[in-house]
């Protein structure tokens, strides 16, 4: 099978087709489904921009962008916090060096 961009996205179909099936037979992923339609969004908009489509391809990726950072907010809240105390701890040691 040769692969081009009808074959990628009829897998990409596929694949989406078969998680929501999983999850209808309550074998699914669970918070996998919540980003499927930003990621969905976003491939969308990569394809709508390669085929000449910019203003709604970027439409569509910006959308998908935003969705994204929504569902991952907490995670990034982690990530803040994270490099927040790794920074504080660094600014601490470096002025005791002298």
């Amino acid at each position: 099978m040769r692969m081009n961009r009808t074959t990628g996205f009829a897998l990409f179909l596929i694949g989406c087709g078969a998680l929501i099936l999983l999850d209808r037979l309550g074998l699914g992923l669970g918070n996998l489904l919540g980003f499927l339609f930003p990621i969905a969004l976003m491939v969308f908009g990569y394809i709508g921009i390669k085929n000449d489509r910019k203003l709604l391809g970027w439409g569509l990726m910006i959308l998908g962008v935003i969705i994204l950072l929504g569902k991952l907010s907490g995670l990034l809240g982690w990530i803040i916090a994270g490099a927040l105390i790794v920074y504080g701890v660094h600014m601490l040691r470096k002025s005791t060096a002298y």
